[in-house]
């Protein structure tokens, strides 16, 4: 079983930038990738971002590429998602999300653990 708890939703006004945490507990030793999702009502879970555990190798949906980055600190389990110029359809709520396996897979059903969720709103 592996734990994951986001932090560090907002409201932030278009342009500009927020930074989201994920800590992991569990059978972290086991990760091997991890990845941002995010939600609004209605629609599918969608890809934004993923990385590979061990070399920090990264992946990035169209819609996010250039103002998003994914990150990690193996020493505290944690991985963030650096957000800015920020758009006002970027509001969703946010998940992280652990597999074992490659880090390139957008598929929300192929990843196995989830967070709760963090809400983001970005105002016009």
């Amino acid at each position: 079983q592996v734990q994951l708890v986001e932090s560090g939703g907002g409201l932030v006004q278009a342009g500009g930038s927020l930074r989201l945490s994920c800590a992991a507990s569990g059978r972290t030793f086991s990760t091997t990738a991890m990845g941002w999702f995010r939600q609004v009502p209605g629609k599918e879970r969608e890809f934004a971002a993923a990385i590979s555990w061990t070399g920090g190798r990264t992946y990035y949906a169209d819609s996010v590429k250039g103002r998003f980055t994914i990150s990690k600190d193996n020493a505290k389990n944690t991985v963030y998602l650096q957000m800015t110029d920020l758009k006002p359809e970027d509001t969703a709520v946010y998940f992280c999300a652990w597999r074992r396996g490659s880090f390139r897979v957008i598929q929300n059903t192929e990843y196995d653990y989830w967070g709760q969720g963090t809400q983001v709103t970005v105002s016009s």
